[in-house]
């Protein structure tokens, strides 16, 4: 949630079971731009492992009431209780990347005034990938982000991407176990 210097949800529409604008537009900017932060929610080659149909995490930016199956939850609560809680980030994210990344996604959201769909009832595992399936695609959509570039810093955010793409880079280069088990049998 967001809150102005009153300490009032800026969230929170005029009326129960209603959200502002803003929360919308920021909602949208989630759904925009978090394909793109990937790398900052899911920094490691393993990280991607988690994000499969099938399995609790989010593979896309869907958003739904109480849906936890949506990466974009919004909880049912009271208007001044109202936020959206970003399920992309996994255990092994750091939780100031993390934060800045999602705030910066739902600001562009706010500055574009960006609309978001229309919130899921069904499970969002049907509506199939969104998000990046690697960490060498998460560092590309990132590359390739300018607005989030530019928020976020171009010298850190090349900086980040430079570690990252050298860490997956090292990780092609070794031959797992499974590779040694399963494949040099049939090579």
């Amino acid at each position: 949630s967001l809150v102005n210097a009153d300490g009032d949800n800026v969230f929170a529409g005029a009326k129960a079971g209603l959200h502002s604008e803003i929360f919308m537009h920021y909602l949208a900017g989630l759904q925009k731009y978090v394909p793109a932060a990937m790398p900052f929610f899911a920094p490691n080659v393993n990280s991607y492992r988690r994000l499969a149909i099938g399995q609790v995490a989010p593979i896309n930016v869907q958003w739904g009431y109480d849906n936890r199956t949506c990466g974009l939850r919004v909880p049912m609560d009271t208007p001044e209780n109202t936020r959206v809680e970003s399920r992309f980030a996994g255990s092994d994210a750091n939780p100031y990347l993390a934060m800045a990344a999602t705030l910066a996604c739902g600001y562009l959201g706010i500055v574009e005034k960006l609309m978001p769909t229309e919130p899921l009832t069904g499970s969002a595992q049907d509506k199939g990938f969104a998000l990046p399936r690697s960490l060498e695609d998460a560092i590309s959509g990132l590359q390739a982000c300018k607005p989030l570039r530019t928020l976020l810093g171009e010298r850190f955010v090349n900086c980040y991407s430079a570690v990252k793409l050298k860490e997956y880079q090292t990780y092609l280069r070794v031959i797992s176990s499974w590779e040694r088990e399963f494949l040099l049998l049939t090579v």
